[in-house]
């Protein structure tokens, strides 16, 4: 599976070197990590990327999709939490992320969706 994601990740990585605090660069290359499932380096590029960039709340979701994805489920739903508190408003992707999919199950999941009116169809 990883395979697939060499190149863009070979990029990402060497503009990253030049660029390590372009919140876009770390999000894309975070982003080709986890989909090349390299879970760890995602998520320790998203951390990252919330020290860089604490008030963007596309970087806290993304954060909270990789602590999903580690089964870190509380410390995922702080981080959907702060995003959502901060804006982030793509209700239709919170509800079919698969990298949420585990999450979804929790009830704190769905008190938090019905805490920010989010409904799922």
């Amino acid at each position: 599976m990883g395979r697939k994601y060499d190149f863009e990740i070979a990029f990402y990585e060497d503009v990253y070197r030049r660029n390590r605090n372009d919140g876009a660069v770390i999000e894309a290359l975070a982003g080709l990590y986890t989909k090349a499932g390299r879970i760890d380096e995602g998520l320790r590029l998203d951390r990252r990327h919330v020290r860089l960039e604490p008030g963007n709340p596309t970087a806290h979701y993304n954060l909270a999709c990789s602590l999903a994805l580690k089964d870190r489920h509380s410390d995922a739903l702080r981080s959907l939490r702060s995003a959502l508190e901060l804006g982030f408003s793509d209700a239709g992707w919170i509800l079919k992320d698969p990298d949420l999919q585990e999450l979804r199950r929790h009830p704190s999941f769905r008190k938090l969706l019905r805490e920010f009116a989010i409904r799922s169809k």
